[in-house]
């Protein structure tokens, strides 16, 4: 019999190494979500959305960063390798996992469906692009490009636009029964990489049936109000998959839908000094629709007899602080007005950012450009809608840091963000910990994440 013995230094160290890896893989799993990545599909909810719902199991690290699924765009000639398309190139390698059973689905049928993109940074965009599985592919292979009609069932160009942060897209899906997977690509302007969702889909009705509805949205108010809109508030609803959308009803009359990450919605068209009674309800992707919220009765205001004089210009208008490479803080004093200042408006140039109560005199503008001059403009406005004359004031953002970069190196600390090169390869790290041999980037992806 041949025996192996390890001395007790060599044992030590194993020991030693073995507990460190464990005690570091643990403080991975139990971290909170970090936005590494930028946007996913919550509606129909795709499998990293599903895994970080509960929906699916055991899909490893991607529950905290459904958003993270990033790889080089230019599908189907580029992009991630055939077997880590669900992956987006293998970083989180659970999700290529292929067979009939291994994912939960979504009730969808042929026709006009609507996809709904939750982003955590908003980039400019090339395009958004579909695909779906053929009516012959092999559910129980790896997803490869074969798996697909490489021919997109719908093809939106935005031409380098930045996207809202909740962005939707409402396409023909094409006949097809039973179990399929549809790709959704999107394809940012600005650097060469694209985000890669995996859509699992039943046409059938089967395997699993969703049937639970979303909880009713509570707390709905109105905060604001004119002599023909209504604006309305209201808190989330849950639900066991997910809820995409809110359909708002005055009285048993549907008045207007919105996406699942909207909390809010200004009813127009309404008639002067008339009540009104609003409700809202909640929907998933199986089309499962909620208990109403509490209903509210709003009466709109009255015009007034006679009112054509406009308040005066919001005064003293000025950036508050100094500002950052992608916000600024606006600050102005209140105007006057003869009956009343109900509110005022803010513009980036000529692009209506918000409304604000009569009782707001400061707004943080975000979502700027580095190193940018934007002009600002705000309004009063009173009930009857007269509006002030506008208070303008320059600014520009600060200039954005240059992040260092530097070799990596075992027994190093590296925070969050980071960024090292390794073998000609540059990556960002995605945990901060103390590095050692053995636990190099391409080893390691759940530490690092390769630019």
């Amino acid at each position: 019999m041949t025996s192996i013995r390890l001395t007790q230094s060599s044992g030590t160290k194993l020991l030693t190494f073995c507990s460190i890896l464990l005690i570091v893989t643990g403080i991975i799993l139990l971290l909170p979500s970090t936005a590494f990545g930028h946007g996913y599909v919550e509606g129909p909810a795709s499998r990293a959305a599903l895994c970080k719902s509960g929906q699916n199991k055991d899909c490893g690290p991607i529950i905290y960063e459904p958003q993270s699924l990033e790889a080089p765009k230019g599908f189907p000639e580029k992009g991630p390798a055939d077997g880590k398309i669900a992956s987006a190139n293998g970083a989180f390698a659970k999700l290529d996992e292929q067979s009939a059973t291994r994912w939960s689905k979504v009730n969808i049928s042929s026709g006009q469906n609507t996809f709904t993109w939750k982003l955590t940074a908003a980039h400019a965009t090339a395009s958004w692009k579909y695909y779906i599985t053929k009516p012959n592919w092999n559910p129980n292979a790896p997803l490869t490009r074969d798996s697909f009609d490489l021919s997109p069932f719908c093809s939106v160009n935005y031409n380098g636009v930045q996207p809202p942060f909740s962005y939707s897209d409402t396409c023909h899906v094409p006949a097809r029964s039973g179990y399929h997977v549809i790709l959704a690509v999107w394809e940012v302007a600005d650097t060469t990489n694209a985000f890669y969702n995996v859509i699992d889909v039943n046409f059938s009705g089967s395997n699993p049936v969703d049937t639970q509805a979303p909880t009713a949205p509570s707390t709905l108010t109105a905060p604001f109000k004119t002599t023909n809109s209504v604006s309305l508030n209201w808190r989330a609803s849950t639900d066991n998959v997910g809820v995409t959308g809110y359909r708002i009803f005055n009285g048993s009359s549907l008045v207007a839908t919105v996406s699942g990450t909207t909390l809010s919605n200004t009813v127009t068209g309404l008639s002067a000094n008339t009540a009104y009674t609003f409700s809202v309800k909640a929907i998933d992707a199986a089309g499962n629709v909620s208990a109403a919220s509490n209903s509210i009765s709003v009466t709109t205001d009255a015009p007034p007899a006679i009112d054509t004089q406009a308040p005066t210009a919001p005064g003293g208008l000025h950036i508050m602080g100094t500002p950052t490479a992608s916000s600024m803080q606006l600050m102005w004093n209140k105007s006057t007005d003869d009956v009343g200042v109900t509110a005022y408006r803010i513009y980036n140039g000529t692009m209506l950012l918000t409304t604000v109560s009569s009782t707001t005199t400061n707004y943080t503008v975000t979502g700027l450009s580095a190193s940018t001059t934007y002009t600002f403009n705000v309004y009063a406005l009173d009930a009857a809608g007269n509006q002030s004359a506008a208070s303008t004031i320059n600014g520009t953002t600060a200039t954005a840091s240059t992040p260092t970069v530097s070799e990596w190196k075992p027994n190093t600390y590296y925070a969050v963000g980071a960024l090292v090169t390794y073998n000609g390869a540059t990556y960002t790290c995605r945990q901060a910990h103390t590095t050692l041999t053995g636990w190099e980037p391409p080893i390691v992806p759940a530490l690092w994440l390769l630019k």
